[in-house]
């Protein structure tokens, strides 16, 4: 399998432009208990409970619960999901390949003026991974390290491949918005961009069936050509140098939110 293919594989799809921005009002520290910075009352000692939101980002769509903590600051919580299928051929060897975003995290929200904010969090639950089977027909030639190779018509080769990070991912996220507003204000607008320090990825590549390395010559199972598992070696090596980029993986957020 090539390092191209399974790369591309990653390419994260980011949803359309950012139009908006919302100002979340901060309440004037020297107000008192009960009130709100304009002087409207608030349930709940003064601070809003509960607010939940919906929206797009570089990890997939979302959907987010907060409630606050002090007078300039919230806990959120957040859960993201997408999932992309890709079919393609890429030297001889065809690739059925599947990106998948999910995750879970949780973000402190510390504002400084208005609706700006610092969250620092931690991505609790990071299952964010590219998978992918690959084959070649009986007969059919294809490249692996540079090496050209011809399937078996009796055992053609198969094969999986695999990208993933690490399960735990710290996170620091900048923006503009407040999903519980110290004001009377319910819906809200919350744009936000940042990075998760997810680590390096990691692949696996597995290779099955059998080939030969020209028309003519005996065919062997891949598993005791040494030629072919010294390729493969080699191939799994090069896509984790080029993986190295992506130990900090961008994150732009937009969502839409209600406080309830």
């Amino acid at each position: 399998m090539q390092s191209r293919p399974l790369i591309g594989v990653l390419a994260v799809f980011c949803a359309g432009a950012f139009s908006a921005l919302c100002f979340g009002q901060s309440p004037d520290s020297g107000a008192q208990p009960g009130t709100a910075a304009a002087g409207v009352p608030m349930t709940g000692g003064g601070l809003p409970r509960f607010g939940v939101a919906v929206g797009v980002s570089t990890l997939g769509a979302g959907i987010e619960a907060a409630t606050a903590v002090t007078r300039r600051s919230n806990l959120r919580f957040g859960f993201n999901d997408f999932s992309y299928n890709a079919t393609f051929s890429k030297d001889g060897i065809a690739y059925n390949g599947t990106l998948g975003l999910r995750s879970a995290e949780v973000l402190y929200d510390q504002y400084v003026v208005g609706g700006f904010h610092i969250s620092p969090g931690v991505m609790i639950y990071d299952d964010n991974k590219a998978t992918g089977n690959a084959s070649v027909a009986g007969g059919q030639s294809f490249s692996l390290g540079g090496t050209t190779f011809y399937s078996d018509t009796a055992d053609p080769v198969t094969g999986t491949g695999a990208i993933a990070a690490r399960k735990l991912a710290p996170e620091i996220m900048i923006g503009f918005g407040n999903l519980l507003p110290r004001s009377t204000r319910h819906f809200t607008v919350n744009l936000e961009a940042g990075v998760a320090f997810q680590g390096s990825p990691s692949a696996t590549l597995h290779l099955n069936g059998s080939a030969w390395a020209s028309p003519g010559q005996s065919c062997q199972t891949i598993a005791s050509n040494p030629t072919i598992q010294n390729d493969i070696a080699s191939e799994q090596a090069t896509i984790n140098n080029s993986l190295s980029a992506f130990k900090f993986y961008p994150v732009v957020r937009l969502t839409f939110g209600f406080k309830l």
